[in-house]
């Protein structure tokens, strides 16, 4: 009897994983302010830049793409507001890897609409 191998699924499987269990349910749960200053948690931004501004573009831009790529669950909840994200998704897209971008636009289709209107 040859015993086959579990398959190892490789680096980029591991992070889609990872981003996708930390999927809000549904893009209305983001319910993050749209105005104002956001102050990050120590466990999302542990060095750096901290506030962001949500009335400037390149601040709230990084402000979107630190908290998809450091936050949880719940911070994705608390920060994110999804107006905003899908606003901004068009060119966000193309800030955060590849396996943000997969995950989300797979979890949410109006996302990868939004980048194709965009486009168009």
């Amino acid at each position: 009897m040859t015993v086959q191998p579990f398959p190892v699924p490789n680096a980029f499987e591991l992070l889609c994983a990872q981003y996708a269990q930390r999927l809000p349910t549904h893009l209305e749960d983001l319910t993050g302010p749209a105005h104002g200053t956001v102050d990050l948690p120590l466990h999302v931004v542990w060095s750096g830049r901290r506030s962001y501004g949500l009335e400037q573009p390149r601040s709230r831009m990084g402000l979107y793409r630190t908290v998809l790529a450091e936050g949880q669950r719940q911070d994705l909840i608390d920060f994110l507001n999804r107006d905003l994200l899908i606003e901004q998704w068009p060119v966000l897209r193309t800030l955060v890897s590849r396996p943000i971008r997969d995950v989300w636009e797979a979890a949410f289709p109006e996302l990868a609409t939004a980048a194709a209107s965009a486009a168009a």
